[in-house]
């Protein structure tokens, strides 16, 4: 069978993992989310809505990945049910992280697909536009690297994923930047006149 991969199922199967490293064999989903966050793991997974997690969950036992461990009721409150992994989930999480580890992939977030259509606007609303983002890339960074400092006495090997989110985003306040720069010397620029000129030649 094909197992459909996403981050918050990688989340899930990892969590699992962690369970039986930790000789715990089982976890339930509520504490699941609450250590995902406590951790600050969800910088990198959005474990903000338990509905979503819950179908992932009720996905990867559905398909064989996880398995029922325990189900409980205590008084009124929802029934409490732990989880585990199986023989196939076990496999299939080592090959998904080891593939993700190993191989790009190409997300096609939104901000590269308007940057693709921008001479549909005005030069000079897009400039203003970029200008917001560059504040708020700062302020992201900031953000960040405030997260790494705190976490930094767990040592880097707990704060490697807040590394790359601060690389990665540092590097887009760069080439923001250097956008910037190139809109406000006149270097990148255009009229309705030339794209009406340079659309015989190139669709837009």
């Amino acid at each position: 069978m094909l197992h459909r991969r996403s981050t918050l199922a990688l989340a899930v199967l990892s969590m699992l993992a962690e369970a039986e490293y930790q000789q715990e064999a089982s976890m339930h989903p509520y504490r699941m989310q609450r250590l995902l966050r406590d951790r600050g793991k969800d910088e990198v997974v959005n474990v903000g809505q338990r509905g979503s997690l819950y179908r992932t969950i009720e996905r990867l036992h559905r398909t064989g990945l996880i398995e029922v461990r325990e189900s409980s009721r205590d008084g009124n409150r929802p029934e409490r049910t732990l989880y585990s992994l199986t023989d196939e989930g076990r496999r299939v999480w080592r090959e998904w992280m080891l593939d993700a580890l190993a191989t790009p992939t190409r997300e096609y977030p939104e901000f590269p697909a308007a940057i693709a259509f921008i001479p549909l606007l005005d030069p000079g609303e897009v400039l203003g536009q970029l200008l917001k983002r560059r504040r708020k890339l700062t302020d992201e960074v900031a953000r960040i690297q405030s997260l790494v400092t705190k976490s930094a006495e767990w040592g880097r090997l707990f704060v490697l994923e807040l590394e790359y989110l601060r690389a990665t985003t540092d590097a887009e306040l760069h080439w923001v930047e250097s956008v910037i720069d190139d809109m406000e010397a006149g270097n990148i620029s255009w009229t309705p006149e030339q794209l009406a000129a340079l659309a015989s030649h190139r669709p837009l």
